[in-house]
């Protein structure tokens, strides 16, 4: 195949990269299929998400997520689902946390480390694990997720507890978590792109026009809406800077061959990666589902009429822990910082990196091969660790000084959204320029 990178006759003369690479990618069949597939997966799980369950008070499901910070928090891995209260409410989050657990449990367990050590086999079957723990953590989450609403009064007319409409509906979210799962695994497997992160990327994308509109409604300051798109572009910018940098370590590989009846020594240079940002929106998943869930808590023990030690703990909770609240975005800076370090540990613990490096024949120059290697990456990802932390810390903290910044609260400018899109659009680029470069024809970034 020739490299398409000349324009046919009759075309303009130049066309920017960008808009010439997606022309490439929609006339190459295959391609496009993928392309056209995806889209298609996405347009469904948009139908579903507008699938509602029975007997829903839309005006008090409306007020609910207006006073529970939680359920604003789990919306955002439902894809806007949980807003309308579906069938897909629950969305992909069930199956995340499994992924998280899955890799969090590998390293401890001796069978499954074992298991992970197995090749293509050995993944099937902690995918398999993982899908089966999605099941209970669903149904667990579910009923939670039921029960907080039920006290806001979103379904008065069900009778909440071991019957069979309530088992229904656990049913219907459970099934409804398992179908976006399938069809997130039918996008990575037939189409472009992580289909999970897709799912949650198009959930986003389609709940930002009416977060905009509904800002410009409320809100007269002109000046305030400029600013706020002004900060969201630097964020943008800030997101892709750190998703993109690395340290690399250079690594001298060396071999011997048969060549012409004698054995030749062979040599070989090349860098292993380390990007600051390893953890990536894991840390921010934790730090926010383990600081809201105290004062979620704290909620249904708060009674004002009691004057009592447990009511006066639960104001405490409830007052200290509120998105309002500066103490509350101090706490999440803390622990997004230390979860960074946890999970990225986690990670590399799991890769091995000194052992394969050995096994591969190829070694750090200046560094003994072994445990030398390993105390010296353990040294740089400990400092590169640091970049990344506090580039978490700080995108988890900025929608509080943004609104403070531009009074502007109709539209919160949620920097875990903006972390999540840029990641997932970065990555489906790399996939679809990857495919182009394959058929010679020119990607994306050159």
């Amino acid at each position: 195949m020739v490299r398409q990178n000349s324009p046919a006759r009759g075309e303009p003369v130049s066309r920017p990269q960008l808009i010439q690479s997606m022309i490439d990618a929609m006339r190459v069949p295959d391609l496009r299929d993928k392309i056209l597939f995806t889209f298609a997966m996405l347009l469904i799980f948009r139908f579903v998400a507008h699938v509602p369950v029975p007997g829903v008070d839309t005006q008090a499901l409306s007020q609910a997520f207006q006073q529970q910070a939680l359920l604003g928090f789990l919306d955002l891995f439902s894809g806007g689902a949980l807003a309308n209260l579906s069938v897909a409410a629950l969305g992909v989050y069930p199956y995340i946390t499994s992924s998280i657990v899955m890799q969090i449990l590998t390293p401890v367990i001796p069978s499954l480390k074992e298991l992970s050590q197995e090749g293509d086999y050995g993944r099937q079957k902690i995918n398999q694990y993982t899908h089966y723990l999605t099941v209970p953590i669903a149904f667990l989450q579910g009923w939670g997720q039921l029960t907080l609403l039920m006290s806001s009064g979103v379904l008065p007319n069900v009778e909440f507890g071991l019957n069979l409409h309530t088992f229904a509906m656990m049913g219907s979210l459970v099934a409804g978590t398992m179908f976006l799962v399938w069809l997130g695994e039918l996008i990575t497997e037939r189409g472009l792109g992580n289909g999970i992160s897709l799912i949650i990327f198009g959930g986003i994308v389609a709940s930002f026009p009416q977060m905009i509109g509904r800002s410009f409604l409320q809100s007269q300051d002109v000046s305030g809406l400029m600013l706020l798109g002004i900060i969201g572009f630097a964020i943008i910018f800030i997101i892709v800077f750190f998703n993109e940098a690395q340290r690399r370590i250079p690594v001298q590989y060396g071999r011997s061959v048969f060549r012409g009846g004698r054995m030749e020594r062979q040599s070989g240079s090349s860098f292993l990666p380390i990007r600051v940002n390893t953890a990536g929106m894991i840390p921010l998943i934790f730090a926010f589902s383990i600081i809201i869930l105290p004062g979620t808590i704290a909620s249904y023990f708060r009674n004002p009429l009691d004057g009592g030690f447990v009511n006066t703990v639960a104001t405490f909770f409830t007052n200290t822990l509120d998105p309002s609240n500066l103490p509350y975005w101090i706490a999440v800076f803390i622990l997004v910082v230390m979860f960074t370090f946890f999970y990225t540990i986690v990670i590399f613990q799991q890769q091995n990196l000194a052992d394969n490096l050995q096994k591969n024949g190829g070694f750090i120059p200046g560094i003994r091969p072994g445990q030398p290697t390993q105390d010296y990456l353990n040294r740089v990802i400990i400092r590169i660790t640091w970049g990344g932390a506090l580039f978490l810390g700080g995108i988890a903290i900025i929608p509080y000084f943004v609104t403070e910044l531009t009074g502007i609260r109709a539209l919160t400018l949620s920097s875990t959204s903006l972390l999540i899109m840029v990641g997932v659009a970065l990555d489906t680029m790399r996939q679809l320029e990857s495919q182009l470069l394959m058929r010679n024809y020119e990607g994306f970034i050159d």
